[in-house]
């Protein structure tokens, strides 16, 4: 097989690389064999900076699956930044979901009580412009406080049936909390029953005729000045599952004075869904998307004397 470059390198730029496949293959191993002067770190970059299309779409999954006559392109240029709106960057969308990284302060969907501008709300006014009858789905939530990964469908179908096989088909939940104190032992595995009071306060029961069986595992990351950075997995996803439960154990989320805090080091409530794995909906193409930990949480356990 031959690469067959763009013709055009526009004010003496590097020109893109395009390959076409020949036979099935996994993206990863497809671009090992064709760049051989890269390692497999140097493809992850690529793939990372969004340099990987794939009959002119970009992908980011390295085991996408090849099929002969599909044309690989490699960017010689990094892709300009996911597109950005006040309170939220897309991360991701293809005609079934949708994937954001949601800015702290920013409400997931309308309450009764709150109408302020939402993700719901931004989301559904961008996918109307490319179609007005178009729609946009709700299929899980994140505090208003909480920032990080959230997705959404872009159909009923699509949510129904991530909502109803969202434990099977969610592979990773990762948050990371900057708590007070810190958590001894450092790892560890949280269990009760949650339910929620009539003024929307979540208690935690060891009595399972008392709520919904909710379980975190947790670790601690880095410690210092008091405080710690914990990552969480989720086993399940009930509201304010990681808030109580952080409380439970004596080391309230920072910033979390519904549920125990005492002090407010960053400004905001110390929780960020870091990571989301699942199996797509509709491909069975297991996706991921990670959204950095905010720079804020990391300064506030940056040891004293560091840089």
């Amino acid at each position: 097989m031959e690469h067959t470059e763009q013709p055009r390198r526009p004010h003496g730029k590097r020109a893109d690389l395009q390959l076409t496949v020949s036979e099935p293959a996994e993206l990863m191993a497809f671009l090992i064999a064709k760049l051989p002067h890269k390692n497999r770190n140097n493809i992850k970059s690529l793939l990372r900076n969004k340099q990987i299309l794939i009959d002119g779409k970009v992908y980011t999954q390295f085991n996408h699956p090849l099929q002969p006559e599909q044309v690989v392109t490699v960017a010689a240029n990094r892709a300009p930044e996911t597109s950005q709106y006040r309170g939220l960057t897309l991360l991701y969308e293809d005609p079934d979901i949708i994937v954001i990284n949601k800015q702290a302060g920013l409400l997931s969907m309308a309450t009764a009580k709150e109408r302020d501008r939402t993700a719901y709300g931004i989301l559904s006014d961008y996918v109307k412009k490319e179609n007005p009858k178009n729609k946009i789905f709700i299929i899980h939530r994140l505090d208003r406080e909480t920032s990080g990964v959230m997705m959404f469908a872009r159909s009923e179908n699509v949510q129904q049936l991530m909502q109803e096989s969202w434990n099977a088909t969610t592979k990773q939940r990762t948050y990371v909390a900057l708590v007070e104190g810190v958590p001894k032992p450092p790892a560890g595995t949280i269990t009760s029953y949650l339910r929620e009071s009539k003024a929307l306060i979540v208690y935690s029961s060891q009595n399972p005729d008392n709520g919904q069986l909710s379980v975190t595992n947790y670790r601690v990351s880095k410690a210092a000045n008091g405080y710690a950075l914990v990552e969480l997995e989720l086993e399940t996803g009930r509201k304010n599952q990681i808030r109580v439960h952080m409380n439970d154990i004596g080391h309230p989320i920072a910033g979390d004075v519904k549920y125990g805090a005492q002090t407010d080091p960053i400004g905001r409530l110390g929780l960020h869904a870091e990571t989301l794995a699942f199996t797509h909906p509709i491909t069975g193409e297991v996706m991921r998307f990670d959204a950095p930990i905010p720079k804020t949480f990391l300064s506030v356990v940056k040891e004293r004397g560091q840089e």
